[in-house]
């Protein structure tokens, strides 16, 4: 094959993982619209449906606020309710979170798709294959639906404890700005510093981890080394889910945006240290504000 004809093929590959990547983002962001303007939120009135049903799920006992209009239902006042989390609210909880992290990791690790692909080709042409992309990218996304498992945990503590609002963001002023402090301060943590230089290469990061694998089991643990480091890089970011609202939209692609610059511009540390110093300070401010 000559060189221009696998060039072609190159980007041919490289233009079906796209593709790809492109429709699990859309179809992962098309979820999480659905849930922010379709479903019942926790605290929200309940929609006449006809004959009493619910339109949406309601997640209202499921955060402790059972509170419609300002706490009052028709004039008369309606007391908080608590109630422990059925099976149902957990893994409902926990696809929310799994198909939001989707949505918002897969354009960042795109790049190192890209590069896997173009290898792997000319690898397959040469001879000499490697695992498919697939492997990688599994592996990649296994360790988010691990985090999404953490936070699904850190949103049922917030929940006993009534410190989430019907945004499903802390009702705790002072918790949010603490929480905005410490995220703040992570983005200039030595540690930050190393994840999201390995993100930031993607040759780098296979020069220092063996190069690519053959064996689907070698991709699959390549992947997951590199998911690694994009959630040390990125955890502190996902927290402020909880500041600014688990459902809220723009602040969901806010956040992803961040992540996004913060891999793919080369500025090297100054995109996070920036942030961090406007989280700190915001955060900062916050916490003064509730006193």
């Amino acid at each position: 094959m000559g060189d221009t004809a696998l060039e072609a093929v190159l980007r041919r590959d490289r233009a079906v993982v796209m593709a790809a990547l492109v429709v699990i983002a859309v179809l992962a962001w098309a979820y999480v619209l659905w849930l922010a303007t379709d479903m019942v939120m926790p605290g929200s009135a309940l929609p006449d449906s006809g004959g009493g049903d619910m339109a949406g799920m309601d997640m209202s006992n499921m955060d402790g606020s059972n509170m419609g209009m300002g706490g009052m239902d028709m004039g008369a006042a309606v007391a908080p309710g608590i109630r422990a989390w059925a099976l149902a609210d957990f893994a409902f909880t926990f696809t929310m979170w799994a198909v939001m992290m989707v949505g918002m990791m897969t354009p960042s690790v795109a790049p190192m798709l890209l590069l896997y692909a173009g290898v792997g080709r000319k690898a397959r042409a040469d001879g000499r294959p490697i695992a498919s992309t697939g492997w990688f990218f599994a592996g990649y996304l296994a360790v988010w639906v691990v985090f999404s498992l953490v936070a699904t945990g850190a949103q049922w503590l917030l929940a006993r404890l009534a410190l989430l609002d019907p945004s499903m963001a802390t009702g705790s002023a002072v918790l949010g700005g603490l929480v905005l402090i410490a995220a703040g301060l992570y983005q200039w943590t030595p540690m930050k510093g190393v994840c999201l230089r390995q993100c930031q290469a993607p040759i780098a990061f296979l020069a220092g981890h063996g190069g690519f694998r053959s064996a689907p089991l070698g991709a699959l643990r390549l992947g997951i080394d590199h998911g690694a480091y994009c959630l040390g890089c990125c955890w502190a970011l996902m927290a402020l889910l909880f500041v600014g609202g688990v459902m809220n939209v723009l602040w969901i692609a806010g956040i992803a945006i961040l992540v996004l610059l913060e891999k793919t511009v080369p500025t090297g540390q100054l995109i996070p240290r920036v942030s961090g110093a406007l989280m700190a300070g915001i955060g900062t401010w916050i916490v003064f504000q509730a006193f």
